[in-house]
């Protein structure tokens, strides 16, 4: 019965070990996909910041002339 119980606590580590590495993994993927969010909202204030600043200047011209 000894073996039994070993080889059924040796199955049950592995199977934890896996767990833990599917668990690490998938919080992995996840600090990726909130990276890449953070990237391209980043790029889009910045383009919206640049659309304005544009908008601006040819308004200003346009009171100028």
């Amino acid at each position: 019965m000894g073996f039994m119980d070993d080889a059924k606590e040796t199955a049950e580590a592995v199977g934890e070990k896996i767990k833990r590495g599917f668990e690490d993994t998938t919080d992995r993927i996840g600090d990726k996909i909130d990276e890449h969010k953070a990237d391209a909202d980043v790029k889009k204030a910045e383009a919206e910041r640049d659309s304005v600043k544009t908008r601006n200047d040819i308004k200003e011209e346009l009171r100028d002339s």
